[in-house]
């Protein structure tokens, strides 16, 4: 009985393992994520730019985040692309 039990208690750590993992994968690509990158992006550097007397910060805050964006866009497709060919 004590084999058994061990390997089910084994079997629910892999399992519970998984469940993290596949959690933090959906997470890692989720738009929820990137739009708080944006978000937090774009204050820290419109408060940055604030601060050092930059004559437009609302418009030129927007540039960082627009590249983030971009760049999610066009890797997600590198991605699946390089993935397609292993």
């Amino acid at each position: 009985m004590n084999d058994s039990s061990e390997i089910i208690k084994r079997i629910e750590a892999i399992e519970n393992r998984n469940a993290s993992v596949t959690l933090d994968k959906e997470w890692e690509t989720s738009w929820t994520r990137k739009v708080a990158i944006i978000i937090c992006t774009y204050v820290v550097v419109w408060v940055y730019l604030y601060f050092i007397g930059n004559e437009n910060p609302t418009i030129n805050a927007a540039v960082p985040p627009a590249g983030f964006l971009l760049s999610t866009v066009a890797l997600e497709w590198l991605r699946k692309y390089w993935q397609g060919r292993k």
